[in-house]
């Protein structure tokens, strides 16, 4: 018999399902896209305040106003990922979005930054270029940090799939009074909780894995402290970077089955790894596997508990086969991004200088696990001829 105390205490996906139902606005089991831009005053005059009496970090959020502040479905979004996200969310356009929001908001002289997604490289390179942003290595001589600067470890990282201890950059960030920034895109919850190991913020591209439909752009940031929160969410409206209304709807609807996709992808990802890892030798085509469930390190089974991510990278034998392996295989889209419910191959240097040009990135999808393994050894037997 459940106990009136256990509903105080939902489980994850319930969160997922039932996490913004105290905001619902109409009766409506689906709740609708709001394409209006504006919203009407309140209609008791006596209840209007003006701009300048206003708290600092009030009046944008529960008083919807204009979209580029806020709007219904962007509120849900922050709502239901609080629930799972174990923080203060704020959501934005994009994943880049969020990293540039967050460099923003520390504004720091120096940033320790590692191999990883080149979108971020790209930001810090215009804040370089603007204010005169240090960047060094992630594993550079952290002397050149001081308190109030960041240390940006993307884990697992993007393309390869391995990962970094974030315990070990946490304390070496303190140390130095930086702040550890973790982008968790390729290992979301329930998969990885970084705040557990010493992030101070966590960043998602929400476009992959919350997304998972390859039909929409979205970010977030979580933050432990609400005040930092209601200073990103000022930051936003005039970075003009709040997610949009059909973007909203989308990602609200792509939550409700959230954990049931990614555990799928990452259960069929772990066997495709294993399988490729364990005969590489039949495949003279295929040179390296990449992915965190191949990694020996401690460090890896208390920080990925349950399973990893479904992205991992192969090494070919030369360009012209990471070429042409994309065009052999059936069940894998030759595109770029990550974490829908098709899997996805990608020549990786297409898009990425920085990578090898033998370099092959590998999104697990939702499909039949036996069905991916096959399509995978058919391609390579015919390019290990």
């Amino acid at each position: 018999m459940t106990r009136d105390n256990d509903i105080e205490k939902p489980g994850f996906n319930t969160k997922l399902v039932h996490g913004d139902d105290s905001s619902a606005r109409v009766p409506d089991v689906v709740q609708p896209i709001n394409v209006s831009t504006t919203f009407r005053y309140n209609d008791d005059p006596a209840s209007l305040v003006a701009a300048l009496d206003l708290e600092p970090g009030s009046g944008i959020l529960d008083n919807l106003i204009y979209s580029r502040l806020s709007h219904p479905n962007s509120e849900k979004l922050e709502q239901v990922f609080g629930g799972i996200l174990d923080g203060h969310v704020v959501m934005y356009s994009s994943g880049l979005a969020a990293f540039m929001a967050m460099l923003t908001h520390y504004n720091p002289k120096v940033i320790a930054i590692g191999q990883g997604y080149h979108g971020c490289h790209g930001i810090a390179d215009i804040f370089t270029r603007l204010n005169g942003l240090k960047q060094i290595g992630l594993d550079d001589d952290y002397s050149q940090l001081g308190p109030g600067d960041i240390v940006h470890l993307e884990t697992p990282v993007n393309p390869e799939g391995v990962s970094f201890d974030i315990k070990h950059y946490a304390e070496k960030a303190h140390a130095r009074g930086a702040y550890l920034v973790v982008d968790s895109t390729l290992a979301p919850p329930p998969l990885q909780e970084p705040f557990k190991f010493g992030a101070d913020m966590i960043m998602h591209s929400a476009t992959k894995f919350f997304g998972g439909h390859s039909d929409l752009l979205a970010g977030c940031l979580v933050t432990k402290d609400l005040d930092i929160k209601h200073k990103l969410i000022e930051d936003r409206v005039y970075l003009g970077t709040n997610v949009a209304n059909l973007e909203s709807f989308l990602l609200l609807r792509s939550l409700r089955t959230f954990k049931i996709r990614l555990l799928t992808q990452s259960q069929s990802a772990q066997q495709l790894v294993q399988y490729l890892q364990n005969h590489i030798k039949e495949f003279s085509a295929l040179s390296a596997v990449h992915h965190s469930s191949l990694q020996k390190d401690a460090y890896i089974k208390e920080q990925l508990p349950i399973g990893h991510s479904p992205v991992f990278s192969i090494d070919v034998d030369s360009p012209e086969t990471a070429r042409q392996l994309p065009y052999r295989l059936k069940y894998f889209h030759h595109a770029t991004s990550l974490g829908g419910v098709e899997s996805l191959v990608e020549w990786r240097s297409m898009t990425d200088k920085s990578v090898s040009q033998t370099l092959v990135r590998v999104s697990v999808g939702i499909e039949d696990v036996e069905d991916l393994i096959q399509d995978f050894h058919q391609a390579l037997s015919g390019l290990s001829k």
